[in-house]
């Protein structure tokens, strides 16, 4: 073993608790370890970046990391932290879901190498679809009785939620079935822990409780804690809801916007879970950053190792750079560069107006642009007292009230950005 796992977790503060002599048995040789991993999305999001890291920091410290893809458990719903029984999928779709999430995955795991070590996917819906119910509570349900499922908090705090339908016996039986997960892993890979986050202990405890009665045998838990914000709102969302990984259903820019955002105490804590940075080089940037806060060198580099990690280089050196553009001094040039979602997703919120282009072609007057064209400004004397001010700029370059906004101020032949003093800025959207 290169590395002791649990130093590691330790150091970086991601490990919640962990079953007595689980250290001693990673270090005895490589282990198999397993996280589940909903399948109800064929896209992961940051929430899930946690046990991915878990994951990665396991194979990187010599063990064979497996995904466990639920297909079966997302068929059914965790009562864990939930108020409601999630919808059911069929076959097909979660199949897709698997795939997506693989790729996704990709980018932290080596599924590749020919090591010993290499990274598994499995989906548990392969060996639970043939097993018969009378099977199941045949060689299963036997092992554990109703009073032990029953002193599980999930259990505990669902039944005595002020929930009208209660939990349903199909719920309930999720860590049975999670359980055997474990037990299956166990006897076909010889795996002999589960990771996951700190509301899964006792999901994953059922299944070292599974092991040692149905197969005699030895599982461990660990478990990391769930992550928060500094602010008491919840990690991983922003207006829009959840930050994905798809960059289809979040940009690259906004991705990096949300770790560039982050607060100097959250940014402290993030760069040790969400990078592989080494110790040192972590603890110099903390340093740096306790010098200087004001240059946030923990959130731009946070911001650029986990964009880099799930976007590429390309797309963080992009978001990188559309970040910055609002003070660069060559800004027409700059932002002329960017492709129109990110241009958009920089301006998002921004107010804009729809002005004729063969009005802008025949030269429009600042006053107007500012006023009558837009509603920028209430009237076309707030415009000359902007103007007379030295207020107004177009495209980031004072301008004054002789100014005729032509094409050449375009920028990809559509847009013109008109701002106010340094916190009003308004589009101009030729069409």
């Amino acid at each position: 073993m290169t590395k002791n796992f649990i130093e590691v977790l330790q150091w970086r503060g991601m490990l919640n608790d962990h079953m007595p002599g689980a250290e001693a048995h990673l270090l005895e040789t490589m282990r198999v370890a397993y996280i589940g991993f909903d399948p109800t999305s064929d896209s992961l999001h940051i929430g899930n970046l946690v046990p991915i890291m878990l994951l990665a920091h396991f194979q990187r410290c010599g063990h064979k990391p497996v995904v466990l893809v639920g297909g079966a458990t997302g068929m059914i719903g965790d009562p864990s932290g939930k108020s409601a029984e999630r919808n059911l999928l069929d076959e097909l779709t979660l199949r897709h879901n698997q795939d997506a999430i693989k790729n996704q995955l990709a980018h932290f795991l080596d599924f590749d190498t020919q090591d010993p070590n290499a990274a598994l996917m499995v989906n548990n819906y392969d060996w639970i679809k043939d097993v018969s119910f009378l099977e199941f509570i045949r060689d299963v349900g036997k092992h554990i009785s109703v009073n032990y499922m029953m002193a599980k908090d999930s259990v505990k705090n669902r039944i005595a939620s002020d929930s009208k339908e209660g939990m349903s016996f199909t719920e309930f039986t999720y860590q049975l079935v999670q359980g055997y997960d474990f037990l299956h892993l166990f006897k076909t890979l010889g795996c002999t822990l589960q990771m996951g986050g700190s509301d899964q202990w006792g999901n994953i405890t059922t299944g070292t409780e599974l092991i040692r009665r149905a197969a005699n045998g030895k599982g461990f838990a660990i478990t990391c804690p769930l992550i928060t914000k500094s602010d008491g709102s919840k990690f991983g969302k922003s207006e829009g809801g959840n930050i994905w990984l798809d960059s289809k259903r979040t940009s690259p820019y906004k991705f990096y916007q949300y770790w560039l955002n982050s607060s100097d105490e959250d940014a402290e804590k993030y760069i040790k879970i969400f990078t592989f940075l080494e110790k040192g080089v972590i603890e110099d940037l903390i340093e740096s950053h306790k010098k200087q806060p004001h240059a946030r060198v923990l959130q731009k580099r946070l911001a650029q190792e986990v964009t880099n990690m799930v976007h590429g280089a390309t797309d963080c050196e992009n978001a990188e750079k559309a970040s910055q553009i609002l003070y660069s001094k060559a800004f027409k040039s700059d932002i002329s560069s960017l492709d129109e979602a990110t241009f958009l997703d920089v301006f998002e919120g921004v107010p804009q107006a729809d002005v004729s282009k063969a009005i802008i072609e025949s030269g429009l007057e600042m006053i107007a642009g500012l006023c009558s064209e837009t509603g920028f400004l209430a009237s076309n004397g707030e415009a000359r007292r902007a103007l007379k001010e030295n207020s107004v700029s177009v495209n980031k370059e004072k301008v004054n009230e002789a100014y005729l906004i032509s094409v050449s101020d375009l920028i990809n032949d559509t847009y013109i950005i008109i701002n106010r003093g340094k916190r009003s800025t308004f589009i101009i959207r030729a069409v």
